[in-house]
């Protein structure tokens, strides 16, 4: 009996992701997740850093993937000027409050793409995959 693909291979995809999280731990296991649905990943601890590697003439930044709450700037702040200065970047919030939560205090927008944390590489793959596949939405 032949086995169903893989989540990673079925989710599997080329592209260039700058992914913004001030947890190091965190971090480091969703670039290690990315990159192993073979995603090249831009890391930034902070929406400073994140900000100066978008001001760089650097490769074409298909999504940003961001945390909501961190220290300085949110998430969808950063989104607003990642977008501005790189158009038609697409945008996937991640955070460890529950969606209405986030959405109901005003951290983001209903409707954008957000993923719960914590995650699984399979929850990861799916909504990197469906985010980039989906209409450009306003960060």
């Amino acid at each position: 009996m032949p086995q169903p693909p893989s989540v990673a291979s079925v989710t599997a995809g080329t592209g260039t992701i700058l992914l913004v999280e001030d947890e190091p731990e965190v971090l480091a296991i969703a670039t290690e997740m990315l990159e192993e649905c073979g995603y090249h990943v831009i890391k930034a601890d902070s929406p400073s850093v994140a900000l100066d590697l978008v001001k760089q003439q650097g490769p074409k930044i298909h999504l940003l993937i961001t945390d909501v709450i961190m220290p300085n700037m949110t998430g969808p702040e950063l989104a607003g000027q990642v977008t501005t200065l790189r158009p038609g970047v697409k945008v996937l919030y991640v955070s460890g409050r529950i969606g209405s939560t986030v959405v109901r205090d005003g951290a983001v927008i209903p409707g954008a793409a957000l993923l719960h944390k914590p995650f699984t590489t399979d929850d990861l793959a799916r909504k990197v995959r469906e985010v980039l596949d989906a209409p450009c939405w306003p960060a």
